[in-house]
C-alpha cells in the first residue's frame, strides 16, 4: 500500500471511533431525509414548486448538507488540531511528507460524503419515491464543484485558525448561513427573490441548485457553476497563501 492509502484508511478509523462526528457526517443526514419524508405534507405535489414536492427538493438539500458537514466540521478542526500539537511539524522529518496528511483528509471526506449522497438517493428512490437524477453526468459534475468548493473553503477555516477548537469555533459559525442559503430551512424554491439572489452566489446556494437542476434532467446553469468555480479559486487561492504546517 502507499503512504497515502495507509494514512486514509488509518484517519479512516480514527475517524470512525468518534460517535458524535460519525453521527452527525455520516448518520444524521439519511436520518433527516427519513424524517422529513415521513411528513404527509412533504410528499404532496405542489403547482408552486411546478409539481414537485417538498421532499423531492431535500434530497439535494440533505447531500449538500453532508458535504458542508464534512468541509466546515471534520476537515479544518482535524487538521488544525494536527498542527497545533505537532504532528505535520514532526512529520516533516520522515519521508512521508504533510501534503500526505491533507491528501489522506480530503480523500476520506469526499469518499464519505459520496457515501452519504449514494445513501440517501437510494432511501430518497426507495422510500419515497425521490426520482433518481435524470441527468447523471451533470449531477455528477454539480456535486464535484459543490464539494470542491466547499472543501477549500474549509482548507482556509483551517489556514487561518490557530487550534483545533478555533477551527470548529469557525466552521460552527459559517455552517448554520451557509445551510440557510443552501435551502434547509427554506427550500430555494420558496425563498422570496431576494434571499434567492443571495443563495445564487453563496456555494451552497449553487451547488444546491445546480443539484436540483440536474435532478429534473437540465445541466447546472452557468451562474453557479462560475460562482463554484469562483469560491474555490479564491477560497483556495487564500488557503494555499496562508496554510502553514506549523
Amino acid at each position: 500500500m502507499s503512504a497515502l492509502s495507509r494514512i486514509t484508511a488509518t484517519e479512516t478509523k480514527l475517524f470512525l471511533r468518534e460517535p458524535a462526528g460519525v453521527f452527525f457526517t455520516i448518520v444524521f443526514p439519511p436520518l433527516l431525509l427519513i424524517i422529513l419524508g415521513s411528513i404527509p405534507a412533504m410528499r404532496e405535489h405542489d403547482k408552486a414548486l411546478g409539481g414537485l414536492r417538498v421532499i423531492d427538493l431535500y434530497a439535494p438539500i440533505i447531500v449538500a448538507m453532508a458535504i458542508a458537514t464534512f468541509s466546515l466540521s471534520g476537515l479544518p478542526q482535524q487538521f488544525a488540531t494536527y498542527r497545533e500539537k505537532g504532528v505535520l511539524r514532526r512529520m516533516r522529518t520522515t519521508p512521508v511528507k504533510p501534503v500526505v496528511m491533507l491528501g489522506a483528509q480530503l480523500l476520506m471526506c469526499t469518499a464519505m460524503s459520496v457515501g452519504v449522497m449514494v445513501v440517501v438517493l437510494a432511501i430518497g428512490r426507495l422510500a419515497f419515491n425521490v426520482l433518481l437524477p435524470e441527468q447523471p453526468l451533470a449531477y455528477l459534475i454539480a456535486y464535484v464543484l459543490c464539494a470542491t468548493a466547499m472543501f477549500t473553503i474549509g482548507l482556509l477555516v483551517a489556514s487561518l485558525a490557530s487550534t483545533g477548537k478555533g477551527a470548529g469555533a469557525i466552521g460552527t459559525v459559517l455552517f448554520f448561513p451557509v445551510l440557510f442559503f443552501g435551502g434547509l430551512w427554506a427550500p430555494r424554491a420558496t425563498m422570496n427573490d431576494l434571499l434567492r439572489h443571495i443563495s445564487d452566489f453563496t456555494p451552497l446556494g449553487a451547488g444546491v441548485q445546480s443539484l436540483q437542476d440536474a435532478a429534473t434532467g437540465h445541466w447546472p446553469q452557468l451562474l453557479h457553476v462560475g460562482v463554484m468555480l469562483g469560491w474555490t479559486i479564491i477560497a483556495g487561492g487564500l488557503a494555499a497563501r496562508y496554510f502553514r504546517w506549523e
